[in-house]
Formats: structure tokens, sequence, C-alpha cells
């Protein structure tokens, strides 16, 4: 029988799975234009572009995602419930407690970010703490602190990082293409055959890791909701969070798609259960997916 712990292992190897596939890829890409190009530089600027900013973004994140979602910072006083909750929940957790913010939105929200443990940051919307009652506030704050201790920051940076890296490869071998940067073996069939298949690799490869990092983002959803469950020894305060999270129909109002991926729920909306392009293109997977999972 399915446990919070079996769900918890599953969606870890699942994520691992990803990661490494993940990286497989960017290896035999970095390898085609290498070879094809035979401009090894080229993929040394861009590995080093693509690590500077991301990187710089992974140091920022929390700073860079609190702005740009309106978030201001809280204190025991003014937000005695949410202050305690955290707090008990950190202690549990065997987390430092993270610093506390809140977005002003009617919309019932909460993300986590930060680089790491010791610079974690968890921000609930004003909807979020009017609309739960405390079993199911306590449920999100636990998820989010799952994210935290989970290290799925870590995860997603790393996630990034390939993602632009595959990107930027691919955009400068077509622009090397158009531009008549070959090797110098076009005259051949095999050349011929080898610059086509590139080119189509090219279109795609962005499109794949694309894909995968969403697919992941999806699978950090579920985990951080088992993790969530085992830490409160309550997996229906969270599901019954989720399910009141779920029946708000309207988008945040500065949501954004640099963030979406942070969130508890999508900010513009949620996947319906059966929209198969709807759920592969979305950050988070459909709520009925997720309370079925906790309360399963």
């Amino acid at each position: 029988m399915a446990s919070l712990y079996s769900e918890q292992s599953k969606n870890v190897q699942k994520t691992w799975f990803l990661m490494i596939t993940f990286a497989l890829v960017v290896i035999g890409v970095g390898w085609f234009f290498s070879y094809y190009l035979d401009a090894q530089g080229i993929l040394f600027i861009a590995v080093a572009f693509a690590l500077t900013m991301n990187v710089g973004s992974y140091w920022f994140s929390d700073k860079i995602a609190l702005s740009m979602n309106g978030a201001r910072p809280v204190t025991r006083k003014t937000h005695f419930d949410l202050w305690n909750i955290t707090e008990n929940l950190s202690i549990a957790a065997g987390l430092p407690m993270p610093k506390l913010y809140v977005i002003e939105d009617a919309a019932p929200n909460a993300f986590a970010t930060g680089r790491d443990e010791k610079h974690a940051v968890v921000a609930v919307s004003t909807g979020l703490l009017n609309m739960l009652e405390k079993s199911e506030l306590e449920g999100v704050i636990a998820h989010e602190l799952s994210h935290i201790k989970n290290k799925d920051m870590l995860v997603m940076t790393v996630t990034v990082v390939l993602l632009g890296f595959i990107t930027i490869l691919a955009d400068i071998f077509i622009r090397m293409t158009l531009y008549g940067g070959f090797r110098g073996n076009n005259d051949s069939k095999a050349g011929l055959v080898i610059g086509l298949v590139g080119i189509v690799f090219a279109i795609l490869a962005p499109i794949t890791a694309q894909l995968i990092h969403l697919a992941i983002s999806r699978k950090r959803e579920f985990l951080a909701d088992a993790s969530a469950g085992l830490m409160t020894r309550y997996p229906e305060g969270l599901a019954s969070a989720l399910e009141k999270i779920g029946a708000y129909k309207q988008p945040m109002k500065r949501a954004n798609n640099a963030t979406a991926h942070l969130f508890i729920s999508n900010p513009f909306g949620s996947a319906k259960r059966g929209k198969r392009l709807s759920k592969l293109f979305s950050t988070h997977p459909p709520m009925e997916d997720r309370v079925n999972a906790l309360r399963g």
C-alpha cells in the first residue's frame, strides 16, 4: 500500500532520473556542437556565460523573487500566528527559521526561496492568511519548509543552468549554420545529413529541456506535499488547504513566469484533470491529483 514515505522516495528517484537524463542531453549537445563546428572556444564561452548568469540569479534569488512579487517583511508582533507556526515547524524539521514575508494579494498562495537553509525565505499572501484555518496554514507552511529541507532550490538552480546551457548552444549552432559557420564538410552527403540533423536537434533541444524543467517542477510539488504530511503528521490539513486554494479562480495581481514555479499553486491558475496538454506545460500538477495523493 502506498504511503507518504513511499511517495517521497518515489518522487526523489524520479527527480534524480530526470536530472541525470538532462545532464546526458547537455553532454550530447556539447559534444556535437564542438565536433561539428570545430570551435571548442564557443562551447567554453557558452558554458561560462550560462554559469555566470544563473549562479548570479541563484545568489540573489530571494531578493529577486520578493521584489517581483511585492513582498514585505513581517514580525512576530504583526503576524503572531504565522510566526509561531513557522517557528514551531522549523524546530520540528531541524531547520533555522526562515525570514517571513507577506504579499498583499487576495489570491491564496505561498512560496519559499533562498540559496540554502540559512538564507531561506517563506512568503505568503494575505488572501492565504484570511482563508485558511490554523491546521491548513500549518500544512502550507510545512510544504514550503519541505522545499527548503529537500534542497529543492539547489535542484532547480542546477536545472536552470542546464536549461540555459542547452538554449545558448542551440542558438549559437543555428546562427552559425545560417551564416555559413560549418565545419567544412558541407559538400558531402554525410555532412549535409549531419547538418540537417543538427539543426533539427538544435530546435528541439530547448523545447525538450523546458519540458523536463516543468516536469521536475511538478515532481517537486508532490514531494513537498508528502514531506509536509510527514512533518505535521496530519496530511488532511494540507489537503484541505489545497482544495481551498484550488477553488480560488482569480490569478495573482503580479503573477509572472519567472517565479511561477516557486508558488504552492500556479499563480496563473491550476491545470485541470484530463487536459493533458495543459498539464504538460504547467509548472504545477492539478490540485485534484495532489489532494488525492495526500488522502491516498
